[in-house]
């Protein structure tokens, strides 16, 4: 039997168009699409198993959040949010498809990683999900494993300029990596600061006294972003190799990447709603409040964010994703009391970013098509999930958010459904809330109520990045 679902009445909205349509859903996918009132969407209704009212309310792709670490090892503790956790949030917030990292541990293999990830994932997810691999060690036999990886659809790998001894890579290894991702289609994502610089500024930091979570955003310094992005700018350009730089939070970073896109080079720029709206402010929150909020690349001067919104606005940056990786302040952030350093790096977000992104629509610093560009359909074609994922057209997996423009509502921790005891944006008034999440057909969210379950969620293999030239 055929299950049929239509969802009747909305703006449909996707990167490409605005259309009032009727959509129906067959099986999981996305069947068609008719006009609001035509003898063919009238025809659906009348057959349809469930019908969904959509009036008023967009239509929206699920979002594809391609940057999260859940059940993530980090500074001795592990980030809060499971994959049953992190994936049920990730659903109220709108998202139904997230892209992880999993992490080779040194001296280890990319496969051992690997199977460690998907062990910690399998039977756990409320919605899809991918992987990413994270290299911590390049040599003869980790890059001959990333040809078998890209093979079978772990197409991306991550590499860090930033934390020495942990996971820092040389600009010899960084170069080795590119060069086979040149060759087997794989797509580097660059941690962009220089640590060995910033390892020296903390610990003259330390040993002058100046042990606050202030000082983490202080001796990361933009310069060192900066640097490290025009690096490996150049280091990409030498392997003939794309590029991408996850969570851009500086003007001077951009300005980087913007030159190289203005040479015509594959590379390509993340940032997160964290460095959209919120600042050094609120690194500098007293008694400690400011562990909240640290992360990094770190939270930046408030002045940085308006370079942030226009280069997602002249597509200098094209993606936003959360780097969802939290920690409670309580038992967890309080590891660094006393010394930055040991304050675990990351922020919640999993569940906020499509909202946060709204509002940059209805502040008027963003359309309505690039919200859904940036949040939904550039990160599935990025991280090569399009078009299954990322849009709302036949074939496309039925995905699907109903979207209330209106609604008002206020983030707190107390209503929010990540498992981490603060918000990093606890009291902020937002306009526009997700009522109804399919994913592949199946309603998660009904009307503010939690239907789905820890299982429904299906590892996706991914194709290669689309927008190489």
């Amino acid at each position: 039997m055929v299950s049929r679902t239509v969802v009747r009445g909305g703006l449909v909205i996707t990167a490409a168009d605005e259309i009032h349509a009727d959509v129906l859903v067959e099986d999981g996918r996305i069947a068609a699409l008719a006009a609001h009132g035509s003898p063919t969407a009238d025809s659906w209704a009348a057959a349809a198993d469930r019908t969904l009212d959509a009036t008023g309310k967009y239509v929206i792709p699920g979002g594809v959040d391609a940057h999260t670490h859940l059940d993530f090892p980090f500074g001795g503790t592990a980030s809060s949010d499971t994959f049953e956790t992190g994936t049920r949030a990730a659903a109220w917030g709108g998202t139904t498809t997230i892209v992880d990292f999993a992490v080779q541990s040194r001296g280890a293999s990319l496969r051992a990683g690997l199977d460690t990830w998907h062990a910690k994932s399998d039977a756990q997810c409320a919605i899809d999900y991918a992987f990413h691999m994270i290299l911590s060690d390049v040599n003869e036999h980790t890059l001959k494993e990333m040809d078998l990886l890209v093979a079978e659809g772990v197409t991306s790998f991550k590499l860090f300029t930033a934390y020495p001894g942990v996971f820092y890579s040389d600009d010899g290894q960084i170069l080795r990596a590119m060069q086979r991702c040149a060759d087997n289609g794989g797509l580097v994502m660059m941690h962009a600061e220089n640590g060995i610089a910033i390892d020296v500024l903390a610990e003259q930091a330390l040993a002058a006294g100046r042990t606050d979570p202030r000082y983490h955003g202080e001796v990361r310094h933009v310069l060192l972003e900066a640097e490290a992005t025009h690096r490996t700018i150049q280091l990409a350009r030498v392997a003939g190799a794309p590029l991408y730089v996850v969570h851009v939070s500086a003007e001077e970073a951009v300005a980087e990447i913007t030159q190289a896109r203005d040479k015509g080079l594959n590379v390509f720029g993340e940032t997160c709603p964290q460095y959209l709206f919120l600042s050094t402010d609120n690194l500098a929150e007293p008694d400690f409040e400011g562990a909240k909020y640290v992360c990094s690349t770190p939270l930046r001067p408030r002045e940085h964010q308006a370079a942030l919104w226009r280069g997602l606005r002249t597509n200098d940056l094209q993606v936003v994703s959360t780097d969802h990786c939290p920690f409670c302040f309580k038992g967890q952030k309080e590891l660094g009391r006393g010394d930055f350093t040991k304050i675990p790096n990351g922020m919640p977000g999993i569940e906020n970013r499509m909202d946060l992104l709204h509002q940059g629509v209805v502040e008027g610093r963003i359309s309505r098509r690039r919200w859904i560009e940036i949040a939904c359909a550039t990160p599935a074609r990025m991280f090569g999930l399009y078009p299954k994922k990322g849009t709302i057209a036949p074939g496309a997996d039925a995905d699907l958010v109903i979207y209330d423009p209106a609604a008002e509502q206020t983030v707190s921790a107390r209503t929010h459904h990540m498992n981490v005891d603060y918000s990093a944006y606890e009291g902020k008034q937002l306009t526009g809330r997700v009522e109804t999440v399919l994913s592949r057909g199946e309603l998660v969210i009904d009307r503010r109520e939690f239907t789905g379950h820890a299982g429904h969620g299906q590892y996706i293999p991914r194709g290669t990045c689309q927008y190489l030239i």
